[in-house]
C-alpha cells in the first residue's frame, strides 16, 4: 500500500472516530449547482443534469484542490491538487451522516477493482471525497461501441464481478449498481474499478442478514422485488446481482433488458421479469444472464458462485485476467425497427 493510500486510511479512521461537531470545517467557495447533493434521490424521481462548465467560469476551491464542474453526472467533479497538479475525481456528499457514508471505504480496504479513497475534505455544508482520476465509464463506453463482443465483455465483466464479490464478502451492499459506476483506470480501457461507495450499506451483526427496507437505485437496474414488496424487506446482495445481470445484458446486446420512456411502463416490465435473448449470443452467455435475471431473488446465483460459471471460466481472455483472484485472496439485433434500442438510452440522468 502506497504512502498516500496509507495516509488516506489514517485520515478516514480519524473522521469515523471523531464526533461530527468537533471536526474542523474548511472555508470554500460555494459550488454553483442546480440540485442538492443528497445522493439519496429516489429511483422514481429523475434528477436534473449538472450544468456544463464554462471556460470563463473560475473553478471552486476546496482545501488544496480546485474543482471544475463535470458534465458526467450530478455532484461529481474533476479536481486538481494545486501543489502537485495531480488530477482526481471529487464526489460531493452531505455533511449530515457522513460517517455512515464513509464506513464502506474502511470496511472494503484496498482492492484492484475498487477505487481507493485518496483524501477527504470537510466543508461548511458538504463532505468532499477525492478518488482517483479515470478515463471514462462503462455506460459511455457501451453507448459508443453499441455492444461488446463476448471476449471483451467477459474480460470487463469479470473485473466488475470481482469488485462485487469483494464488497459482498466484506458485508457491503452496493445498492445503486450500474454500468456508470465502473470506470476505466487506464487509457486503453482494459482495467475497470468501481467508483464511489457512498450509496452503499454496511452490514452489522450477522453478515448473512442482508435484508434492507429502503428503496434505492436506478430505474433501469432496479430488481422486481423492490417494486413488488411494498415496504417489505429484500436481500441486498440479490438486488445487486439483478443489477449485474442488467449490466451484462446491456454490454452484450446494447440495450437494457427492460426499458420504456415511461417509468410506470418500465416498472411493469420489470415486475413481469420477461426478457428476450438474441440468438447470436452463446449458450453460456445466455445461461449466465439468466442466472442473474431471475425474478425470484433466492434463485439468483451469489456473486461468488457466478465466478465459477463456464462463460467466465472457459473464456481465455477472462482466464488470463484471473477471474478467481479476488475470491481466493479474500478466502472465501434484432431488426431495423429496434435500431434505436440498440444504444444505451439516456432518458434519465440516474442511469
Amino acid at each position: 500500500m502506497g504512502v498516500a493510500t496509507t495516509r488516506s486510511q489514517l485520515c478516514l479512521k480519524r473522521l469515523l472516530a471523531e464526533p461530527q461537531e468537533n471536526l474542523p470545517k474548511c472555508k470554500l467557495a460555494r459550488l454553483e449547482t442546480s440540485h442538492s447533493a443528497s445522493g439519496l434521490s429516489s429511483y422514481l424521481t429523475p434528477t436534473i443534469p449538472a450544468p456544463k462548465s464554462s471556460p470563463s467560469q473560475p473553478p471552486s476551491r476546496v482545501g488544496p484542490y480546485l474543482l471544475f464542474v463535470s458534465c458526467e453526472r450530478e455532484e461529481t467533479y474533476r479536481a486538481v491538487h494545486t501543489s502537485t497538479q495531480k488530477q482526481y475525481t471529487c464526489q460531493v456528499l452531505p455533511l449530515r451522516g457522513f460517517q455512515e457514508r464513509l464506513a464502506a471505504y474502511e470496511r472494503i480496504g484496498k482492492h484492484d477493482n475498487i477505487c481507493c479513497l485518496q483524501d477527504v475534505v470537510v466543508g461548511q455544508d458538504n463532505l468532499y471525497v477525492f478518488l482517483p482520476d479515470h478515463h471514462g465509464d462503462m455506460h459511455a463506453y457501451v453507448r459508443s461501441r453499441k455492444r461488446l463482443d463476448e471476449e471483451e465483455a467477459g474480460r470487463l465483466f469479470a473485473q466488475m464481478l470481482n469488485a462485487v464479490v469483494h464488497c459482498h464478502h466484506k458485508g457491503v451492499i452496493l445498492r445503486d449498481l450500474k454500468l456508470r459506476r465502473f470506470v476505466f483506470m487506464d487509457q486503453y480501457r482494459t482495467r475497470l474499478a468501481l467508483l464511489g461507495l457512498n450509496d452503499s450499506v454496511v452490514l452489522h451483526g450477522n453478515p448473512d442478514n442482508d435484508f434492507l427496507r429502503d428503496r434505492h437505485g436506478c430505474p433501469a437496474y432496479v430488481g422486481p422485488e423492490l417494486l413488488n414488496n411494498g415496504n417489505g424487506s429484500y436481500s441486498g446482495r440479490a438486488a445487486d446481482i439483478w443489477s449485474l445481470g442488467v449490466s451484462l445484458y446491456t454490454m452484450l446486446i446494447g440495450r437494457y433488458p427492460f426499458q420504456d420512456t415511461q417509468p410506470a411502463a418500465l416498472f411493469a416490465k420489470i415486475r413481469r421479469g420477461v426478457f428476450s435473448l438474441p440468438s447470436g449470443l452463446s449458450p453460456q452467455a445466455k445461461c449466465l444472464i439468466s442466472c442473474m435475471l431471475r425474478k425470484v431473488p433466492a434463485e439468483r446465483l451469489k456473486a461468488s458462485e457466478l465466478l465459477m460459471h463456464p462463460w467466465l471460466t472457459t473464456n481465455p481472455c477472462v482466464q488470463h485476467h484471473n477471474v478467481h483472484k479476488t475470491h481466493h485472496n479474500q478466502n472465501t439485433m434484432q431488426n431495423k425497427q429496434m435500431e434505436d434500442d440498440q444504444v444505451v438510452p439516456t432518458w434519465t440522468e440516474k442511469q
